[in-house]
């Protein structure tokens, strides 16, 4: 098969913080006086078979508390970035978790100076485009996140979109409906984690409550038909993470995920490397795990071409992608 890597795409799921690799991890760590709970490198790699959403995230959060400084995000940004253009990554919109940061004593104007400056090291070196999706971590307090509202309430222009992540089961997304009206008012795009451990109603309810644009993972959508053709017939992206579904146990194995059966439902389905340094796999392995399930390069590149148009990039960009994504199938 073609090289996947040269295929012309978007990443629209994707943790910044989840790219943070060992050796960075320990690095950082160590130029800020942190001392992680792992004994070296190897401990923290060995440390990586999950059980479940829950058991990354405690490992996830310890490794965080090495980022400090808006060097730090910088490094850590452009670090992911230029593996990412390696693997044909041309437009990125990226996650950060600012209340986990606060947590450590790192404010929030800290983590967007960083992460805006590896943007824009990686719009010079690489032609890349992309955004900043701040976060609410659902498991914390909504006055939590309402607060992060008014913080990040002046920046809000410098910012792509709200998300919501983290632990999902019993925190669904209606709990913070008021949250996502105030930051449609700020000019945000919506997009949610939902329906990855927990039900298919936490989807409706992204959909109806939150008035998301995008479902970030979804893939339990399946379970209810009236919600699958919702989102085939108004187009609602999912940003799916296949290496993250099975390495957090969401599906047993590849095979079983469900990407065939919302494929052929009409969906509109993005690939995507979730919190890749965790996962076993960049985009590039997400799309050769998706290959080695039959899919062939036509639809490949239909997949890319949906990360395009699920993107909150302005039309012009949109179009010059899609045409590259359109030569690179042609030529394939």
């Amino acid at each position: 098969m073609t090289d996947l890597r040269t295929l012309p795409k978007a990443e629209l799921h994707l943790h910044i913080e989840g790219t943070l690799e060992p050796e960075l991890a320990f690095s950082l760590a160590r130029r800020n006086g942190v001392l992680l709970p792992f004994a070296d490198i190897d401990d923290l790699r060995a440390r990586y078979d999950f059980t479940d959403l829950q058991s990354f995230l405690d490992l996830y959060y310890s490794c965080m508390t090495a980022l400090r400084t808006a060097r730090d995000f910088e490094e850590l940004a452009v670090a992911y970035l230029e593996r990412a253009a390696a693997e044909g990554v041309r437009h990125v919109e990226m996650f950060f978790d600012p209340q986990v940061h606060a947590a450590n004593g790192v404010p929030v104007d800290v983590v967007i100076d960083g992460l805006r400056a590896g943007l824009r090291t990686a719009a010079d070196r690489f032609d890349m485009t992309g955004g900043l999706i701040v976060c609410i971590v659902r498991d914390q307090p909504v006055t939590s996140a309402e607060a992060l509202l008014d913080e990040i309430a002046p920046r809000a222009h410098e910012i792509l979109g709200i998300g919501l992540d983290s632990a999902e089961v019993g925190y669904p997304p209606s709990l913070f409906e008021g949250v996502f009206r105030r930051a449609a008012e700020l000019g945000l795009h919506r997009v949610a984690h939902a329906g990855e451990e927990g039900p298919a109603a936490y989807v409706w309810e992204a959909l109806r409550e939150l008035e998301v644009e995008r479902v970030d993972h979804g893939i339990r959508s399946v379970d209810d038909p009236d919600l699958i053709a919702h989102l085939a017939e108004h187009r609602v992206p999912l940003t799916v993470c296949p290496l993250s579904n099975v390495r957090l146990r969401a599906v047993p194995d590849l095979a079983a995920h469900p990407l065939r059966r919302l494929v052929e439902a009409g969906v509109v389905v993005t690939i995507n490397s979730d919190d890749p340094s965790y996962f076993g796999g960049y985009i590039g392995d997400n799309y050769a795990a998706v290959a080695s399930l039959g899919f062939d390069t036509t639809e490949l590149a239909q997949l890319a071409e949906n990360s395009i148009e699920a993107s909150f990039a302005d039309a012009a960009r949109k179009a010059a992608l899609i045409a590259e994504i359109r030569a690179w199938a042609a030529s394939a």
